[in-house]
């Protein structure tokens, strides 16, 4: 099993890279969709955050509130440290299953956005980081309905691209065109995976 370490800063373009690895054949485990299953009504991850947090981070059906939450955490580092120390342990713990239960030959790629912050580089074959320039990054975000403000504010809330960089075996330029993205893709494939994978 060879194992991969994806990270890049959000907006960066790492979901596009994992569908990428994904159609040549990789596993991939997803650190994000984790964390949402992991906070679904009902989990005791949810019930830990409304502990934590009070109610008003639930819906009135009693679903996680995101931006309610978000709201929160974003705008102070001590109750994102809370948050995190409730959902990181859950999402390695579900993550670990995931990985346990892939091919003994299969390439799995962990796609982790906080692998740097959570000091998980270590933990794989090769770090693979995604990254594009932080103004692409806002222009990416605006798209998703963020404003200007939150943006830069969960720019800033992750690793720098310095030290994404430092971890990283291999680092991917997302600034440009999806082609010129998809090329990079090919010859990380080719280059660092295939030899590796058989």
């Amino acid at each position: 099993m060879l194992t991969i370490g994806l990270t890049g800063g959000i907006g960066s373009g790492k979901s596009t890279v994992s569908t990428l690895l994904a159609a040549r054949g990789a596993t991939v485990v997803d650190a994000d969709r984790i964390a949402r299953e992991v906070l679904e009504p009902g989990t005791p991850g949810l019930a830990a955050v409304v502990t934590e947090f009070g109610p008003g981070v639930l819906t009135p059906d009693g679903a996680l509130d995101r931006a309610a939450l978000a709201a929160i955490v974003f705008a102070d580092a001590e109750a994102r440290a809370r948050l995190d120390a409730i959902v990181h342990p859950l999402v390695r713990q579900r993550s670990r299953e995931l990985v346990a239960a892939a091919p003994p030959d299969a390439v799995v790629v962990n796609d982790v956005p906080l692998l740097v912050e959570t000091g998980q580089a270590g933990s794989y074959d090769l770090v693979l980081v995604v990254e594009a320039d932080p103004e692409t990054r806002v222009a990416r975000l605006l798209g998703r309905g963020l404003t200007e403000a939150d943006a830069r504010a969960r720019i800033a809330a992750q690793a720098s691209d310095e030290q994404r960089r430092a971890a990283a075996d291999v680092v991917l330029d997302n600034s440009g065109t999806p082609d010129q993205l998809a090329e990079q893709v090919e010859r990380f494939w080719a280059e660092r995976v295939a030899p590796v994978a058989g």
